[in-house]
């Protein structure tokens, strides 16, 4: 039986594929779009069976060319927030999407999916809820659409087989280097202080104090482990927030991206008023541009991944920004410069 992974040159797709070869699956197909195709390299490391565009995907797949299919982990999307093409946004990311659970029904296949934290948009509260959800721009409301459709599919006991979205929060990590401006925080911080030995963070905004706004950073490792946990147990279905639970400051990445890369030069580390003191952490003025368009704090509610089984716990900024440093450092040729 082969498990299919759309997105899989893509971030989190190609994190999914490595760990799955490290459970012995090597019967995996591979779906992308190789536009840049520098994205080959998240590929390359990988053992995979077979590698399909995604314009002759579905096909293939609704017609059993692919065989016994046992899982489909579906990462492929475009999540450019900044796209405003709204018929490509909901083509790409809706419409595909719907077809894959169709094909995914008919066959009885565990469709396992990337839905995003973009669905709150402007929302405070963030809770798996209706109520809570406002999306702000094209990419969240086709995530946030197709969340509606499977609720309703769960209402009505629609589905063949187990079915699970994620809703991501602010991921980063390993292999994400192709995705250019929109890429980790963390990914850019690194490339910041290696390139001009400063990090640069917005200075006093929206109530909180310079470099003080929050978001859930959470490790592309816990992402994988939570979609692995729900593979182990196709019992379970439902719309998931994938988030660390805990929301830290921009300053913490800066400060543990900094501290690492001075570790990693064999320097003893330094607190946060200190780097700022020398002059290696920097805050500037809000753009403008960004005034109102801006979430100032985003933290995963995770009652329902709990009640649900997930046990584990999830990596701070700390550790796991720490982790993420020693890899990009140890990695410099694994296509590690932004994207122009």
């Amino acid at each position: 039986m082969t498990i299919i992974v759309t997105g899989a040159a893509g971030f989190i797709g190609a994190n999914l594929v490595q760990a799955l070869n490290a459970r012995g699956e090597k019967n995996i197909i591979a779906v992308d779009d190789l536009r840049p195709a520098d994205k080959y390299r998240n590929l390359a490391d990988l053992d995979i069976i077979d590698y399909l565009d995604k314009d002759e995907f579905l096909e293939a797949f609704a017609s059993g060319r692919l065989g016994k299919v046992k899982a489909v982990f579906h990462e492929g999307a475009c999540s450019d927030t900044m796209e405003t093409d709204g018929i490509f946004m909901m083509a790409n990311n809706y419409r595909y999407s719907m077809d894959l659970l169709d094909i995914c029904t008919e066959e009885s296949v565990p469709f396992l999916y990337a839905s995003s934290a973009a669905t709150y948009g402007g929302s405070d509260t963030f809770v798996e809820s209706r109520e809570h959800e406002k999306p702000l721009n094209i990419y969240g409301y086709s995530k946030f659409l197709f969340d509606q459709v499977m609720r309703k599919r769960f209402a009505e006991k629609a589905n063949t087989a187990q079915v699970v979205g994620f809703r991501y929060f602010n991921v980063y990590g390993p292999r994400e280097s192709h995705k250019g401006r929109m890429a980790s925080v963390a990914f850019h911080q690194y490339h910041q202080f290696k390139n001009h030995g400063v990090v640069k963070l917005f200075g006093e905004y929206g109530g909180y104090a310079a470099g003080e706004q929050s978001r859930d950073f959470v490790s592309v490792e816990d992402v994988v482990k939570v979609n692995l946990f729900f593979y182990d147990h196709p019992e379970k279905s439902g719309i998931f927030n994938l988030g660390s639970g805990k929301a830290q400051p921009f300053n913490d990445v800066a400060h543990t991206v900094v501290n690492s890369m001075r570790r990693i030069a064999g320097q003893s580390p330094a607190s946060l008023s200190e780097l700022v003191k020398q002059g290696l952490i920097e805050y500037i003025p809000f753009p403008d541009a960004l005034r109102g368009k801006y979430q100032c704090f985003t933290q995963a509610d995770q009652t329902k991944l709990r009640q649900a089984g997930y046990a584990d716990a999830f990596l701070n900024v700390e550790q796991g920004v720490g982790r993420y440093i020693d890899w990009l450092s140890a990695n410099a040729d694994f296509l590690s410069q932004p994207s122009a």
